[in-house]
């Protein structure tokens, strides 16, 4: 379809910015930090990328364990305050210790953040995270009752969703967002959506689409037609216009015409090259959706920061990926082969945004 194609003006905006990811990735300098530290959740999302559950095969990373890299091997080479760590799961509100884990973050001054499905997110309990730190904090919500329920397989997760919300609020000073799973029951509804949201005091709305990992492998039922995925970035580009509330694509992969109009930037891949991720089993990777074997290390038998510096080739270096569907891809200078996590284990991958918009 030659309408995903990015026009020679935009053709050029994105071979600027591919030369400045270039300089970027020659950098690596480390802007994100996630601690993957639990696998354990309250639900059993049926999108789920990490294949979360109650009881994970995994036991929780040790604070002790991820503070002795923090100590040890991040923080003699950056600035703290220009690092944000993000705590993620699972669930992260299932450690009891995640306050102090957030206290000890900040003593050593590090801003942090969370995600979370805000299922156990009491009053009380978000009270004693900001005052251990906590700066930023996105509660995914996947539509109205009917949808979110459908998605998250529990009666009580939506209206816990919502009053998450609800209480962030009160505290002017935590950045917060809401995340979005959009499916094809959804699109319909999108723009009452967006207005409930807007009711309810958000400003910042991340919009995301099904990939097939995890759990979601075997969910293809939720998974956006090509059809369907155009009219979800439509909606995205024509509410980002209207200005009453900032939605953006996440970043996902290449997404053609629609580049820098349903994001703030040109799309990039930053795992590997400003965003790193200390798993809850140590491995050392780019971002958590990255759930294939792309572990360049591991903090118990490797360095973090040797490991940052010398062995992340297969993100810095994506010349690798040119090949199967992206081999006569004239888009490969921008896309550089899209996301890591939508790779699997052998490196083939599963799915293509701008495929998916009829490019070639």
């Amino acid at each position: 379809m030659a309408g995903c194609r990015p026009g020679l003006r935009k053709r050029l905006g994105l071979a600027l910015f591919a030369d400045l990811y270039r300089d970027r990735v020659a950098e690596h300098r480390l802007d994100t930090l996630f601690w993957e530290c639990t696998l354990r959740c309250n639900l059993a999302c049926r999108h789920c990328g990490s294949d979360c559950r109650s009881e994970a095969c995994v036991p929780d990373m040790p604070l002790a364990d991820f503070l002795r890299v923090l100590d040890g091997e991040i923080t003699p080479h950056v600035d703290p305050r220009d690092v944000l760590v993000i705590f993620s799961g699972g669930e992260v509100l299932l450690r009891d210790d995640l306050a102090e884990a957030g206290r000890e973050v900040t003593r050593r001054g590090y801003p942090w953040g969370m995600v979370t499905n805000g299922l156990a997110l009491t009053e009380e309990r978000l009270a004693e995270l900001v005052g251990a730190g906590l700066q930023s904090i996105s509660v995914s919500l996947d539509g109205f009752e009917e949808e979110h329920t459908r998605m998250r397989r529990n009666p009580r997760s939506y209206a816990a969703a919502i009053e998450a919300i609800r209480r962030i609020r009160r505290y002017p000073s935590l950045a917060f967002d809401v995340v979005t799973c959009v499916t094809e029951a959804l699109l319909p509804r999108l723009a009452d959506f967006r207005d409930l949201l807007i009711a309810e005091g958000v400003t910042e709305w991340r919009l995301f689409s099904i990939f097939p990992m995890g759990r979601a492998r075997a969910a293809a039922d939720l998974q956006l037609s090509d059809e369907g995925f155009r009219t979800l970035l439509d909606f995205i580009r024509s509410t980002r216009r209207a200005g009453r509330i900032a939605a953006s694509y996440a970043c996902e992969g290449f997404l053609g015409s629609y580049e820098a109009e349903v994001r703030d930037h040109f799309y990039q891949c930053a795992a590997g090259v400003s965003v790193a991720s200390i798993r809850v089993d140590g491995a050392i990777s780019g971002c958590t959706s990255i759930r294939a074997d792309y572990a360049e290390g591991n903090i118990y038998r490797d360095r973090f920061w040797e490991v940052w510096q010398h062995r992340f080739e297969r993100y810095r270096d994506r010349s690798w990926m040119r090949r199967g569907a992206c081999a006569a891809c004239d888009m490969f200078r921008y896309c550089q082969g899209g996301g890591m996590h939508l790779r699997d284990e052998r490196g083939e991958l599963l799915y293509c945004h701008y495929k998916k918009l009829g490019g070639r």
